[in-house]
């Protein structure tokens, strides 16, 4: 018994990690649709904690030691892995509002206007629906909001791009003459593409009124990634910039 249950032990934890990966990797080249790859998750997480369970039962059942330890051990971690990752997705999405539309000026959101082609298919419209969306931003994340530069929009508008492409954005388009910079960004493992939108209006004694407007292509909560996403942009603006956070 002991030859048949060794290897179902060892590879489950190997196994389920895999699965994690291909949920991803499935769903960028058209293998999954998203809901299948959001169950395949859940399955991973099943299986990679019942690969930790096992691996402790066999350990204390066998007592191995040398090589099987070792690799007992390199699939429980793995098995820990495939479970913690949907996992931790899941406490995250408990926690923040199911919205994928944040912006810094919810009266006047900034709006996409390059970008709005290449969202024809999304099934999140590239409109500001505000309502509910509104109310929970204002809840959820107070902090998001305009900022005023004592810079010129010339100056900031540098800065923005300069920050965009360091964050790995692509820039669809920046436009000064609109004040406008739009971007994309397109996450690793699942391929998610959200969209970013900066505008720049000119305030008084030529400041620069920043606001800026994130929004996912896809799901009904972003998991709190698009206010992060500003937070980190707008730091690294203020930095630039020479402002305090």
């Amino acid at each position: 018994m002991n030859k048949v249950f060794f290897p179902i032990v060892s590879l489950l934890g190997f196994l389920s990690l895999l699965l994690l990966y291909l949920a991803g990797t499935g769903y960028v080249n058209g293998v999954f649709e998203l809901g299948q790859a959001f169950t395949l998750l859940r399955y991973c997480a099943y299986a990679g904690i019942t690969s930790v369970g096992l691996v402790i039962f066999y350990l204390l059942w066998q007592r191995p030691v040398g090589l099987k330890v070792l690799i007992l051990f390199l699939s429980a971690l793995a098995g820990l892995t495939a479970f913690y990752l949907p996992y931790r997705q899941q406490q995250i999405a408990s926690q923040v509002p199911p919205i994928h539309d944040i912006t810094t000026s919810i009266e006047s959101p900034p709006q996409f206007v390059a970008i709005v082609p290449l969202r024809a298919d999304a099934p999140n419209p590239p409109e500001y629906l505000g309502g509910e969306t509104a109310e929970l931003q204002r809840q959820f994340y107070p902090d998001i909001m305009s900022i005023v530069y004592i810079q010129s929009p010339e100056q900031v508008f540098s800065a923005v791009t300069d920050v965009a492409t360091a964050l790995g954005w692509e820039i669809v388009d920046a436009n000064l003459a609109d004040g406008r910079v739009e971007a994309t960004e397109t996450t690793k493992w699942f391929g998610f593409k959200d969209d970013v939108v900066v505008r720049l209006t000119t305030g008084t004694a030529n400041s620069t009124i920043l606001d800026v407007r994130s929004k996912s292509r896809v799901g009904r909560s972003d998991i709190g990634v698009n206010a992060k996403r500003i937070r980190t942009f707008t730091s690294m603006l203020n930095a630039r910039l020479g402002v305090e956070n």
